[in-house]
């Protein structure tokens, strides 16, 4: 075990969280690791919208590159932010254990404005139009930047609220008291979930990162993810999907909805654990069969505009 693991991350405080995670799992095996630190386009360039970029992996290219450049062996990340098609050559090793996959709104003390109109805060495509579903006469104002950065724009701006995954907040702990939980809102396929890629040609760092995959984590994953893949979201389209184990049978739901809310094709499904493998596909299947083949064209139509 005399290789030194290069564990490559964005240097955001939730990203470094994630990693000396990583770090830890691996020294506690008996590996030696150290931390490289990259900023990432995605925390730099805080004023355009994400899916303006017209790429999903906005967060995750820069250690893609690095990697591939050999300048990190293994990068960690939050599952959500990761394309569902890895760049060549880099191959996913581990999903760790799920931490809290919901969605919360952090807000000022006061949630009188659930009944009338108000002003919410996101970065994301699926949080709006969930919002915008659920709450037609409020305003979706766009947020972006690290956790950090969102919570502190949040009190800097007179809006009612701004919606977080509640993982990142109580990993680096800092969920503030004045939070509720979106019980009702969908999440983002992966959400609350961590994964380590490596290159493909690496054993040594693809079997050092495969001792700390959580399977059931992994199947989950994989079914949502694969759901957003046949969907073709990307990171851009409103598709939020959660599957999760209960009692030996996997239960999953899916949903799409238009940009502004106001349509909404819905899924869900029971199957034996067993057949997971396709799982994710097959419900998208059917989702594209019920109207979101049409949809997801307008979207995309939309997301040129």
């Amino acid at each position: 075990m005399n290789k030194i693991i290069r564990i490559g991350t964005r240097d955001s405080q939730l990203a470094l969280w994630q990693a000396h995670t990583v770090e830890k799992k691996l020294n506690d095996l008996g590996y030696q690791t150290e931390i490289v630190a990259v900023k990432s386009t995605g925390d730099v360039i805080l004023d355009i919208p994400l899916y303006e970029f017209g790429i999903t992996g906005i967060f995750t290219k820069t250690l893609d590159i690095a990697m591939i450049k050999g300048e990190v062996d293994i990068a960690v990340h939050s599952m959500k932010d990761v394309p569902t098609a890895l760049p060549k050559g880099i191959v996913q090793t581990a999903v760790l254990k799920r931490a809290n996959h919901e969605d919360i709104l952090v807000h000022k003390g006061n949630l009188e404005f659930l009944h009338s109109s108000g002003t919410v805060a996101t970065g994301s495509l699926r949080r709006q139009a969930q919002w915008l579903h659920r709450y037609p006469n409020h305003q979706v104002v766009d947020l972006r930047g690290n956790v950090n950065t969102r919570l502190q724009k949040l009190k800097d701006n007179d809006w009612n609220g701004a919606v977080f995954a509640k993982a990142g907040l109580e990993r680096i702990e800092i969920l503030p008291e004045n939070h509720t939980v979106l019980d009702w809102m969908i999440p983002a396929p992966a959400q609350g979930a961590m994964v380590i890629v490596a290159m493909e040609s690496d054993d040594f760092c693809k079997e050092a990162t495969a001792k700390l995959n959580h399977f059931e984590s992994e199947i989950c994953t994989h079914i949502e993810r694969q759901f957003l893949r046949t969907l073709e979201g990307g990171c851009t389209a409103p598709i939020g999907a959660f599957a999760e184990v209960l009692d030996g049978k996997i239960r999953f739901e899916g949903v799409l909805f238009s940009i502004d809310g106001k349509e909404k094709i819905e899924i869900e499904k029971t199957v034996e654990v067993t057949h997971y493998k396709n799982f994710g596909q097959e419900a998208a299947s059917e989702i594209l069969a019920n109207g979101g083949q049409e949809l997801m064209e307008v979207i995309r139509r939309d997301l040129k505009k």
